[in-house]
Formats: structure tokens, C-alpha cells, sequence
């Protein structure tokens, strides 16, 4: 393909396999919090004690995060579909597992190995997009599709959870995923293109084992942080994955076939996007997660009713989706990315003046505003790393967006809970007749507070349950204050970094892959 060339329209062909590549998105992210409101029956029906539970729910995400780079990459050496195809096929095994699990303890092992079977779906289908879609247009508006599965996937987790729980055994919520990946595995030889790196070395099993070593005590750190406050362990943990992260680093740069091609970060779309990215996300976890606990402990919603209600800004999202992938074509991602983060401040400006007692209007409001904002992140960060890295390289390239919205939820959960925390505590007036150790426990968080105000007699139970709202509302409004101010900054960075890359409608599209004299054995089959 020369310069002149118009790139290549996709086909019939090529949107039904966008089709096919929703059902893992989907369910990929769809199986992070599918499990929130069937706890307590599998607790009672195999006896798994609450550790037992947070390992059940956590371990799926950290092994997603910790394979995804690892997966990419050797999608880039064995094929692209493959990697996909196996992964979904090793899914829908190992739902059938887990769902039919008759200890806490093959619960956890299988769902370890749903996570990282679920490592191989993002990377995969972002790259065989790239593959499918030459044309920037049609490029943008298939990954705006797939950003929009991928966040439909985690909104509508615990709303299909709850409706399956209504009818059938906790266990359901597992097998919804086997017909699904059974429909993926026949269409997607049809449908998909294969593509990998014909030039690609071996995969380094030392540095696989080495990013796994960085990434998971990392992000468990970060998160038992965000749940408990500050402790030895989680602090250490942190510390080590940093450690062994710039060991990793320094790895990569002596290896001629690195796990990561660290080469990438000097490209300015790459390196640029994905710190944006990572701040972004960052913002997104922290207020996710203080605005959950404001639904549920300060409104008093169930999980489910809170679920619903978060449904509404998550609509907004995708809404704001689709307006931006059109957009980013015409008008310099830059633009469109500030102009975003400071609509996303003024949402959170809202969120500030949200009320103990008549505040759901407003807090409903703030966040659909927010999440407009936000909406073109995923899209059009995605697509700069995409169209920016080698066509080798896509694999790999399709690991490190997800992998930077996984990091940078793991900081915002850590970091905007610690100062939530802080400011709650601060804000917290224990009535007289408190127990010291009903007090101390109401000082560590709201959730605490409300446990312990349900066993107190009387008028105290209900003034230390007013109380407690009260202050994680100021809280929530100073917490929301100060992510707006990190909004304003963070839309600075997005332009000065970004400026320079010109409309992806004017980028035109990305190389072919085979089009050197150094991918000339590349293979491109449809089935």
C-alpha cells in the first residue's frame, strides 16, 4: 500500500467479527464484579469464610492484570485469533469449573485461571480490530463500539447477577459465559483474520515471571490500602512491586526480544496517551468507589439499587462514546481529551455540593457530567497506541491501555479512599456513650460505622449513624473538590502532551502488516 492510497474499507465481514469480539469484551469485564451480590449464597452453600470471599472476587482481577501484557505479547508470536480462540475455549471450561465448585478453595483456583484465560480477550481483540479496520473512520467507530462493550460489561455485572440469583443457583452466574465463548469459537474462524509477528523470538519466561512478580503484589497492595487503611504488609507489597518493576525495566532494555519493547514509550501518542490514560482511570476508581459507598451508606441502597442507579451515568458514558469517535477525527485528540477532563471538573464540582439527607438529584447529576467527560478516554487513547505502534507490535501495544486503566484504578482506589478516609475521620463526632472500641472501629470507616451503630441501644445507635453520614458526606465533598482541581490539571497534560498529533482522520491508515521487506512472510488467512 503506497501513501496515495485510500486505505482499504471494511466489510460485512469485518463488522460481524467486531460482533463476535463484543462477546468477550463483554463478559471479560462483565466477570470483575458479576459475583458482588452472590457472596453470601456461596458462603452459605460452601461454607467460604470472608477472606475466602475477597480472595474469590479479587484473585480474577489480578491475574487479568498481571497476564495482559504477557498475553499480548504472545499474541504478537503465535497469532492473534489463536491466543483469542484458546483463551476463550479455556474460559468457557473453566466457567463450567467454577460454577459447579463444591469448595472455597476450587472456587479461588478456578477462578485464578478465569483470570488469566481472561488476559488473553482485551489485548487480542483490540489488536485484531487494528487489523480488521484500516480505514481511521471506520477504525475510531469500531473501537468506540468495543469501548462501549467493555464498559457495559462491568456496569451490567451485578444487575445480571442479581437477576439470575432471583431464579437460579449462584453457579449460574458462571455458565452464562459458555454458550457465549461456544458461539465465539465457531464464528471466530470465519469471521477473524489471524495476524502475529513473523520476526518475534522466543516468549522469555523469565520476564513473564518477573511482571507477574511487579504487577500482582503491586496492585494487591494498592488495593488492600483502599479497603483497610494502612498496614505493614500491603506497604511492603507496594514497595516490592516497585523494586522488582524496575528490575523488570531494566530487563527489557538488555533483551533484542523484550516482553515489552520499551521503544514504544518514546512515541509521543504512546507514551503521552497512556499517561493520560493513567491518570484518568485513576480519578474514574476513586470517585467509582466513594460514590458506591455514598449510594449504599449514606443514601442506604442496596447493592443492587445502587447498581441501578450508577446504570444511568454509565448510559451517559456511552453515549459521550459514540459523540467522540466521530469527533476526534476532525479535531486533534488533544482538544478533544482537555475540553473533556474540564467538563469532568465541572461534574465534579457538582459532586461537591451533593447533601447528607436530599443529595441523590445532585449526585446522580455530577456524575453523568463527570462521565461525559471521561467518555473519550478509551476510545481515543486506544486508538493513538494502536495506529502509533508497529503493526508487529500490536499485541503487545493492545496490552498497555488496559493495563494502564488497570494501574491507574488501583492507584485512584488506594489513593482517593486513604484521603476520603482521612477526611471522614477528621470530620466524625462520636456521641457520648460510645464504647471505646465501638468508637475506634466507627473512626476507621463509614462501613464500620454503620455496623456498629446497628448494635448500639437506643437514640446513640442513630445519633453515631447521623453522625457518621454526615461526616462522609463533607468527605465525600472535600474528596470531590480535590479531584476536580486533579481534573483541571490532568486536561493541562493531555494537551501540552498530545498537541502535536494531528486528527485521526489525518493520520491516515496504519501500515499493513506484511507491507516491509521484513513482514513479507506475514500471514494474514481468514479461516
Amino acid at each position: 500500500m503506497t501513501v496515495s492510497e485510500a486505505p482499504p474499507l471494511a466489510g460485512r465481514r469485518e463488522w460481524l467479527g467486531l460482533a463476535a469480539l463484543l462477546l468477550p469484551t463483554i463478559l471479560a469485564t462483565m466477570d470483575l464484579n458479576v459475583l458482588f451480590l452472590a457472596l453470601p449464597h456461596i458462603a452459605a452453600d460452601i461454607g467460604a469464610s470472608s477472606t475466602q470471599q475477597l480472595w474469590i472476587t479479587d484473585i480474577y482481577g489480578f491475574l487479568i492484570a498481571g497476564f495482559m501484557i504477557t498475553m499480548g505479547t504472545l499474541g504478537d508470536r503465535i497469532g492473534r485469533r489463536k491466543v483469542l480462540l484458546i483463551g476463550a475455549a479455556a474460559f468457557a471450561v473453566l466457567s463450567i469449573v467454577a460454577a459447579y465448585s463444591t469448595s472455597p478453595e476450587m472456587l479461588i483456583v478456578a477462578r485464578a485461571l478465569l483470570g488469566i484465560a481472561g488476559a488473553t480477550l482485551m489485548p487480542s481483540c483490540l489488536a485484531l480490530i487494528m487489523s480488521m479496520f484500516k480505514d481511521p473512520k471506520q477504525m475510531g467507530k469500531a473501537i468506540g463500539i468495543w469501548a462501549s462493550a467493555l464498559t457495559a460489561g462491568a456496569a451490567i455485572g451485578p444487575i445480571v447477577g442479581g437477576l439470575l440469583l432471583n431464579s437460579f443457583w449462584w453457579g449460574s452466574v458462571f455458565l452464562i459465559a459458555v454458550p457465549l465463548m461456544i458461539l465465539l469459537l465457531v464464528v471466530g474462524p470465519v469471521l477473524l483474520p489471524e495476524s502475529k509477528n513473523p520476526q518475534a523470538g522466543r516468549l522469555d519466561p523469565v520476564s513473564v515471571a518477573v511482571s507477574l512478580a511487579a504487577i500482582l503484589p503491586f496492585i494487591w497492595g494498592l488495593k488492600e490500602l483502599a479497603k483497610h487503611g494502612f498496614a505493614v504488609l500491603p506497604v511492603v507489597a507496594v514497595v516490592v512491586g516497585l523494586v522488582i518493576g524496575v528490575f523488570f525495566v531494566r530487563r527489557q532494555l538488555r533483551l533484542s526480544d523484550p516482553l515489552v519493547d520499551l521503544r514504544l514509550f518514546a512515541i509521543v501518542a504512546v507514551s503521552g496517551g497512556l499517561t493520560v490514560n493513567l491518570l484518568a482511570s485513576a480519578v474514574q476508581g476513586g470517585s467509582g468507589l466513594i460514590t458506591t459507598l455514598h449510594l449504599q451508606l449514606v443514601e442506604g441502597f442496596s447493592p443492587l439499587k445502587a447498581a441501578l442507579w450508577l446504570l444511568v451515568p454509565i448510559v451517559v458514558l456511552i453515549i459521550g462514546i459514540q459523540i467522540v469517535t466521530p469527533l476526534v477525527q476532525k479535531v486533534r485528540p488533544a482538544t478533544v481529551l482537555a475540553v473533556g477532563m474540564l467538563i469532568a471538573a465541572v461534574g465534579m464540582a457538582v459532586l461537591t455540593q451533593v447533601d447528607a439527607y436530599a443529595g441523590l438529584g445532585t449526585l446522580i447529576t455530577g456524575a453523568c457530567i463527570m462521565y461525559l467527560g471521561v467518555s473519550g478516554i478509551g476510545p481515543v487513547i486506544g486508538q493513538l497506541v494502536m495506529v502509533a505502534a508497529p503493526p508487529e507490535r500490536a499485541g503487545s501495544a493492545a496490552s498497555l491501555a488496559p493495563m494502564a486503566g488497570e494501574l491507574g484504578l488501583a492507584f485512584g482506589i488506594a489513593g482517593v479512599g486513604s484521603i476520603a478516609t482521612v477526611a471522614y475521620n477528621s470530620q466524625l463526632v462520636v456521641p457520648d456513650g460510645v464504647p471505646p472500641e465501638a468508637s475506634a472501629a466507627a473512626q476507621e470507616s463509614i462501613a464500620s460505622a454503620v455496623g456498629v451503630a446497628e448494635k448500639l441501644p437506643g437514640s446513640t445507635g442513630a445519633e453515631l449513624l447521623a453522625n457518621a453520614r454526615d461526616a462522609f458526606n463533607g468527605a465525600f465533598n472535600v474528596t470531590t473538590g480535590i479531584l476536580a482541581a486533579v481534573l483541571v490539571g490532568l486536561a493541562a497534560i493531555a494537551y501540552f502532551t498530545l498537541r502535536t498529533i494531528p486528527p485521526m482522520g489525518a493520520q491516515g491508515a496504519p501500515p499493513e502488516e506484511g507491507a516491509s521487506e521484513e513482514e513479507d512472510s506475514e500471514v494474514a488467512s481468514r479461516g
